[in-house]
């Protein structure tokens, strides 16, 4: 294998692996800079999972070639209808964050595999979909010498979405006025309140938008990687991305650069029999680098990186 196509490949199987880290990240980026602590991205990859699968079982032969992009829509709208739950009991109600975000981790699975179960003659997954996200090849782009083929040929389209779409978040929290609004809640809640900032409406956009992304997030995993629902489908990838959110400060780009550098952690366990450096080395240790690095990025930077001031804090109005 030459490197032009070493590096090719490895390049679009971290693109792979990193779009749903990238989704989800933005997801979690935007409830906690409205204030709302969100561990349970997990279960909203879950949901958004289980329900992409199902959309695209069901309307595969009738939609064609639109089914998958329509489920990662359809697996958004379920992670939003889910994190409802999460943005009721922590705003309204005022729960502990971490808590509301551990039990729609402990919630989703067992509702989904419940679900699986009843809709599929009480098998425990799903059937495998005869059509994921393929990789395409960009017209034109592929022709640029050396990038064009490493960068934009047989890769992700759907990553180059996610990275878009962390472009325009960044623009939409820090370049528009409803961002700015959305921020203010996360750091002083009192202060916007007294400017005449609605605090729950933007503290339940932060979250509903979380759950969004993180409901396609899970579809993208399950349509690009896994291709069916079980209860292995997400395994610990809402987690990798609440550390990629964690290690790029809160940021829109900062948790997308992350969330490719947990892709490419992720890739090597396929990827590394074709580099001569690694191919030596027991797949075993790069198939637990992933959680393992998660663990440490979370241990360092938790503690160093500051997240927005009134991140986690419930807030009664005229107190």
């Amino acid at each position: 294998m030459s490197f032009t196509t070493l590096l090719m490949t490895l390049v679009s199987s971290t693109l792979v692996y990193a779009a749903p880290l990238i989704f989800t990240a933005l997801g979690g980026t935007f409830s906690e800079r409205s204030g709302i602590v969100n561990v349970g991205l997990e279960g909203m990859m879950v949901v958004g999972a289980f329900s992409s699968i199902v959309f695209t079982l069901d309307f595969d032969k009738t939609l064609g070639n639109a089914t998958p992009w329509l489920a990662i829509l359809v697996g958004g709208a379920f992670g939003l209808l889910f994190s409802l739950l999460h943005a009721v009991a922590t705003i309204n109600f005022r729960a502990d964050h971490i808590i509301s975000g551990t039990v729609l981790n402990l919630l989703a699975p067992g509702l989904c595999v419940f679900l699986t179960r009843i809709f599929y003659s009480g098998k425990g997954q799903t059937p495998v979909i005869s059509q994921g996200l393929d990789k395409v090849t960009f017209p034109g782009l592929s022709k640029i010498p050396f990038f064009g083929e490493v960068l934009f040929t047989r890769t992700s389209l759907i990553a180059y979405l996610a990275i878009l779409i962390s472009i325009v978040s960044w623009y939409f929290l820090y370049r528009t006025n409803i961002g700015l609004r959305l921020r203010s809640v996360g750091e002083n809640p009192v202060a916007a309140d007294t400017l005449g900032i609605n605090v729950y409406k933007y503290r339940y956009m932060g979250v509903l938008i979380s759950g969004f992304l993180g409901g396609m997030g899970g579809a993208v995993m399950a349509l690009t990687i896994t291709l069916n629902f079980s209860t292995n489908t997400i395994s610990g990838q809402g987690f990798m991305a609440l550390a990629a959110m964690i290690f790029g400060k809160w940021h829109p780009i900062g948790a997308m650069g992350a969330a490719v550098f947990f892709g490419l952690a992720q890739s090597l366990s396929i990827t590394s029999a074709y580099i001569p450096l690694l191919s030596h080395v027991d797949s075993v240790w790069f198939q637990i680098a992933p959680y393992l690095i998660t663990i440490i990025v979370l241990v360092i930077f938790l503690g160093k990186a500051v997240a927005p001031a009134a991140d986690g804090t419930n807030y009664i109005k005229n107190k």
